[in-house]
Parts: C-alpha cells; structure tokens; sequence
C-alpha cells in the first residue's frame, strides 16, 4: 500500500555505518533504520547469534518456557530498574501492553473509567489505542471514531500537568525526550517533579523510552539522566538491532495485575528474537555502547552548533547522546533526497527539523563526512 513516501534507492546490503545500493553505491547512515541498529548494520555478534539460533528453533509458544526470555529480561531489570517484563514484537505493541497495564492497575484501585495523560507532540505508535495517546492530532485523521481516556498536556510544562490530574488520572505516559515531536530536550528538573506528581496522586508514570532507550541518549535508558525510575517503562527499535523485539518492563507488583489470559503476543518473545536481543544487550554492556553515544553526541552537537554562523536559517541544535536534532526557520524536507546525492541518509521530521540518528558505533570520521554533506546541502541552497 502506498503508506510510505519512499526515496528512489533499495539497499541490498549493509555494513556498520554504511548501507549499499543494487550498484554499489555506499552511503553514510545517519537514521540507522529510525534509531534502530545502534550496533550499526550486520554486526557479527547479533548475525551469529540469530544465525545460530536459526538453526535449532525460529519459534515456540507462549504456552512454554523460553529459558532466554528470562535472560534477557533480567539483563534489562539489572540495568534499568526491578522489573518484571512482558515481550512483544514492536513500539507500537509495547505501548499498548503499557496502556492495557495501566488501565487493569487503575481499575483494580476503584477507578471504573481511567484516564492517561500523555504530551503534545508526542508520539506513541500507528494503533488506535496509542493514536489516542500520541499528542498530534495529524496522525488521526480519517482514523475516527479514536478510543478515549486519554488527555495532553504540553510537554515540560509541569503547572498543567499537575492542573490536569483528577480522580480519573491512572497514569502519566510520556516520552524523556520527544522524537516525532522534533527532538524535544526537557527542561531541567521536569521529570523529578513528574515523578513526585504522580507519587502524591497515586498514579502511574508510564516512560515510552521506544526510541530514547538503548544507549542512544549516552545512558542506557534516558530516564538515567534525570535520576527518577519510572514505574512502566515500554522499549523496541534498537532491542533487537533490527530484529522486531518490544518489551514492557513494570515494578513487580503492578505487573502481577497481568494474569493469565489478559494480555499475549503470539510472536513475542519467541527464541529467534531473543537471541537477537541477547546478542544486542551482551555487546552493548561490554563495549559501554551508551558512554560511546556521550562521547560522540558531544562530538556532533559541536560539529552541528559549528555550522551555524555560516547558515543562518539553523534555528536550534538539540538532543542528548546521539539523539540530535537542528531546527530550522524554513521547510527542508528536501534533506532526505539531496542527502542521497550526497551518498549520505538523511531524515526530516515535522517539516523544519534535521534528525540524526546515526549507529552508536560511528566514528568521528564519519561525524565529519555528514556534517560535511549537510554544509554542503545548505550552501547549495543558500540556507
């Protein structure tokens, strides 16, 4: 179906930071498939591990053990919080174990109608349940009737989220940096005093860390730079490295309101994706993937706030580890293709806003060669 505007390119093989073309032709990945493979493309370790896999079992139920999932989830619980977890195959499907979480909890507390408050801009995934939570109303449209029970407020803007909650709130869900939403840093302190807001009134604090989690902001998880733990915190994208893996992590005693019978994933969890996200965690914890993203973001940002002075349409530089966006004062949603010619993969989002994602493991070298395209970019379009 004709769902996507696609660029005039197929790529037919990959290799660290770098993608190849039918001809050869070899670009620069500065998107890594939407902040996915943060190993970079065909990593060793992640290809061996799922062709290892491959050949003993691609799939089991749910209905048995999968001794893995029990790995894996206890690699993430060591380093995120104490947490039981529920997987899934997507962003989108680990929201909406979040919101059905939440919901049971909320209910199982005397609240017959819960309602989630989420943020403007945000964005939370392509069904129903988590349209309703994304704060953009672009994303709706032609999808009516939308499920209800849910609410937004701006995002950093703690006087009306505090205004907001009422006996129906359930849970607060948000993003610890907004992706779709233009690469939104909050302010200072916001998120301890989310955490005590939610606290006071007893509700939930749900963190979509879909695509802040992985290292990509130089931590493991972004929520790690504000010194709070969530108490749902939902992950995919770069679990797998590519391979389609979600999880929900949540405090053991709210996960326990999930019961036999009241949430399932056919696909989720099954061994071929947890090889594939085992291999992932297993590379990224030895090697300190996230203190490489610091390390580099920092590298960038400065590359990007250098280009400033010569482009005078470069509104803002933004972002955290190698979660980085520069707004501009005008449309460049030309980027992406001219970014082609350039042998370079560049991605605009809400019209005005570069957003780079590059895999965690691009060098510096690398950093130079897509800044460079970009000054470039600009230059040809005298911008």
């Amino acid at each position: 179906m004709g769902t996507y505007a696609r660029q005039p390119v197929r790529f037919v093989r990959g290799q660290g930071c770098r993608l190849y073309d039918e001809s050869g032709r070899g670009y620069l990945d500065l998107v890594s498939g939407i902040a996915v493979c943060n190993l970079g493309h065909a990593h060793p370790e992640v290809v061996a591990a799922v062709k290892d896999q491959a050949e003993k079992l691609f799939h089991c139920s749910n209905l048995y053990e999968i001794p893995l999932q029990e790995t894996v989830a206890k690699m993430l619980a060591d380093n995120a919080f104490e947490a039981k977890v529920f997987f899934c195959n997507s962003g989108a499907e680990a929201n909406e174990g979040a919101i059905k979480l939440v919901r049971r909890a909320a209910r199982s507390r005397g609240k017959p109608k819960p309602r989630i408050i989420t943020a403007r801009e945000s964005f939370h995934g392509r069904t129903l349940a988590t349209l309703a939570a994304t704060g953009q109303e672009k994303y709706r449209q032609g999808f009516d009737p939308i499920p209800e029970g849910f609410s937004t407020v701006p995002y950093g803007d703690i006087e009306a989220l505090e205004a907001s909650i009422d006996g129906d709130v359930g849970g607060v869900m948000l993003e610890p940096i907004q992706g779709e939403g233009g690469i939104r840093v909050p302010p200072g302190g916001y998120f301890e005093k989310v955490r005590r807001i939610c606290d006071a009134a007893g509700i939930l604090l749900v963190l979509d860390e879909v695509q802040t989690g992985m290292g990509r902001t130089g931590r493991f998880f972004a929520h790690q730079h504000e010194g709070i733990t969530p108490d749902v915190m939902t992950l995919a994208k770069a679990l797998g490295n590519g391979f389609p893996v979600g999880a929900v992590l949540a405090r053991p005693e709210l996960a326990d309101v999930m019961t036999p019978g009241s949430h399932a994933s056919t696909f989720g969890g099954n061994p071929l994706a947890m090889a594939a996200a085992h291999a992932t965690l297993s590379v990224m914890l030895r090697e300190d993937i996230p203190a490489r993203a610091h390390e580099l973001g920092e590298y960038l940002m400065e590359r990007l706030n250098g280009l400033a002075p010569s482009h005078p349409s470069i509104v803002e530089v933004r972002g955290r580890g190698l979660m980085t966006g520069v707004e501009f004062s005008c449309d460049v949603s030309f980027l992406p293709a001219e970014g082609l010619r350039h042998g370079v993969l560049l991605n605009v989002i809400q019209g005005r806003v570069l957003r780079l994602t590059p895999p965690l493991v691009v060098s510096r070298e690398e950093i130079d060669k897509g800044v460079e395209a970009i000054d470039a970019i600009l230059g040809e379009k005298g911008l």
